[in-house]
C-alpha cells in the first residue's frame, strides 16, 4: 500500500475534486501539503485522516468559517484541546437539535403523506 497519495487519489479516495483540495490548503483547513520532487502534492496518511474528519464535520453541517476556526486551533497544537473539544460538544447539540427538528420534520411528513392517501382512497 503506498504511503502517500497524489491529488488526483485523494480527490477518488474522499470524492473532493482536485478544486476543493487545492482550494481547502489555500485557507487554511489543510496545512500545507508536501510536495514530490517535481512539485506535485503528495498527502501523508495523516492528511487522509484530517481530511475525513472535515468531511465528517461537512456533513455535519459545520461552515467553512467554522472549520477553518477549528483546524487553526487544531494547528497551534496541545494547548488548544480544550477550546476544541467546547467547540465540538457546542456543534454536537447543534447537530443534535437538527436531528430533532429532522425527526419532527418526518412525523409531519407522514403525517401529511397518510392523508393525501385517505383523499386518494375516497
Amino acid at each position: 500500500m503506498n504511503a502517500y497519495y497524489s491529488i488526483n487519489q485523494v480527490s477518488e479516495c474522499t470524492g473532493l475534486t482536485t478544486h476543493t483540495l487545492r482550494y481547502y490548503e489555500r485557507i487554511g483547513l489543510l496545512a500545507p501539503v508536501a510536495r514530490a520532487a517535481g512539485g506535485q502534492r503528495v498527502y501523508a496518511p495523516t492528511d487522509m485522516a484530517w481530511l475525513e474528519f472535515l468531511l465528517r464535520l461537512r456533513t455535519t453541517h459545520m461552515s467553512i468559517g467554522k472549520m477553518q476556526e477549528f483546524a487553526k486551533l487544531r494547528s497551534e497544537g496541545d494547548a488548544t484541546v480544550s477550546e476544541r473539544r467546547q467547540m465540538l460538544e457546542c456543534h454536537l447539540q447543534d447537530v443534535q437539535a437538527e436531528i430533532v427538528a429532522m425527526k419532527n420534520a418526518v412525523v409531519a411528513l407522514e403525517g401529511k403523506i397518510a392523508y393525501y392517501r385517505g383523499l386518494e382512497t375516497q
